[in-house]
């Protein structure tokens, strides 16, 4: 009858090649309905297993900070004329004409940075050249080749030997208990005018 007969399959005629059986994973079965040979387990390449942290979903990206240390940096051949505020520390090796307001930061005066400024911030370290008055609430130092000219406010100063300082020096010790120490005219050894 017509149901009965099967058909012939390459591997029933004598001297015929026969194709690999092809293996379908979902089924776990060959082509013909074989069961499939093992899966035969990879073995492990690297034998230190790193560990992944898993990343938080519900926190936006952000950038890494400009630096590790946090402190954005004007570099040598910038000229700024105008106001420079923020919340980060700040270094500079260029030159700025204007105001400097960094109240809880600190600033940092590059040895090749020439300032015709204002500066009011929490902490000041000059080693190039400063014109214009300085206000830190915590302290100011004049590194050894730094040159300032105006007068600092500040409560705790530090001037090197070698660092050159025009002005007035106000140590102002907090709120209601301010006591100053005026020089008309100081400089630090070694300089001359």
């Amino acid at each position: 009858m017509w149901g009965t007969k099967k058909p012939e399959t390459p591997s029933a005629k004598a001297g015929a090649k026969v194709p690999p059986a092809r293996v379908y994973p979902e089924a776990g079965r060959t082509a013909a309905g074989v069961p499939a040979p093992a899966a035969k387990a990879e073995p492990d390449i690297n034998p230190y297993p790193v560990e992944v942290p898993a990343m938080n979903t519900s926190e936006p990206m952000r950038p890494p900070s400009t630096a590790a240390s946090g402190t954005a940096r004007l570099g040598s051949s910038l000229h700024v004329k105008g106001e420079i505020s923020g919340n980060e520390d700040l270094h500079l090796d260029g030159s700025v004409e204007g105001l400097i307001s960094l109240e809880d930061r600190k600033l940092t005066v590059g040895a090749s940075a020439k300032l015709t400024a204002d500066v009011v911030a929490r902490e000041v370290v000059i080693y190039g050249s400063v014109k214009g008055n300085l206000r830190a609430r915590d302290r100011i130092e004049i590194k050894k080749d730094g040159s300032v000219v105006g007068d600092l406010t500040t409560a705790r100063i530090m001037i090197e030997d070698g660092a050159y300082f025009k002005g007035s020096i106000e140590i102002d010790r907090g709120e209601g208990t301010s006591e100053s120490g005026r020089v008309a005219y100081a400089k630090a050894a070694g300089k001359a005018e």
